[in-house]
């Protein structure tokens, strides 16, 4: 390979960031055209992993460099997200997030993954959520996570946990989010209050208040419950459990090890 052909692929694999996927729009607009990205793929340069994805040829990409096309790229409204985003800030030691290990995203509804990034072998399960969970604000709480020259959209420790909280009882079990709201000592209460004005699931702000004041967090003495709207009636988030008179929901009766008797609402 020589002339404009070189120029143009030197040119792109400068513009390209080491263990990401690049994605045929984006190589379009770097000037990398369909009968180019063949010519590169046959000399070996690159590599294609999906319908309109590729790799750097020999390059090393993990599920975060798909995930950084599926965002930067493709301009997706999907994040890292519950037990995942919190994993990637290191508020779960105890959870490792290696190969085979379950990385979960949350997006908008209606927004779908592409077939590439879903059926890609990346040593992880992958779990997609669509939720309207903060439907009208669906940047709140999100923030970035930088990975070498490049970063990805992932949920900030508040908003990771009332997604951990909007997968229970079904997806994540009661006792591993009582675990991980437990290391949760240093939210900040005017990040949480924004969250739990703004999230649209009466199950998850008053679950996200058992357990935070079943731990006894300090945090919890700044917010101002009284402009949070925690609905009406009763949930059940077991059958067979004890059932919590202050937020109207029924839990395994399970012992949080606090001597401190939280007052009424």
């Amino acid at each position: 390979m020589s002339g404009e052909p070189r120029t143009k692929l030197n040119r792109l694999l400068r513009a390209w960031l080491q263990g990401t996927v690049a994605v045929s729009s984006w190589l379009e607009e770097q000037g990398a055209y369909q009968q180019l990205l063949y010519e590169y793929e046959k000399s070996g340069w690159i590599e294609r992993i999906g319908q309109g994805a590729y790799i750097r040829a020999g390059d090393s990409v993990e599920w975060t460099g798909g995930l950084y096309a599926v965002q930067k790229h493709l301009k997706l409204l999907v994040h890292v997200a519950a037990k995942t985003a919190l994993q990637m800030q290191g508020y779960a030691h105890f959870l490792p997030l290696g190969k085979g290990g379950v990385v979960t995203l949350f997006g908008t509804p209606g927004t779908r993954l592409p077939t590439w990034f879903r059926r890609y072998d990346w040593g992880v399960k992958l779990r997609y959520v669509t939720t309207k969970l903060f439907a009208d604000a669906p940047d709140a709480g999100l923030t970035t996570k930088t990975l070498g020259a490049w970063d990805v959209t992932l949920s900030a420790p508040e908003r990771a946990m009332l997604e951990v909280l909007h997968l229970v009882p079904g997806k994540e079990p009661f006792e591993g989010a009582s675990l991980l709201m437990k290391g949760l000592t240093t939210l900040r209460p005017r990040l949480v209050q924004s969250l739990l004005e703004q999230c649209r699931s009466v199950k998850v702000k008053r679950l996200f208040m058992f357990l935070a004041e079943s731990h006894n967090h300090a945090w919890v003495r700044k917010l101002d419950l009284s402009k949070v709207d925690f609905g009406k009636g009763k949930r059940m988030i077991v059958k067979g459990g004890r059932f919590d008179a202050r937020y109207g929901i029924t839990v395994p009766d399970i012992d949080f090890g606090i001597g401190e008797t939280v007052p009424e609402l």
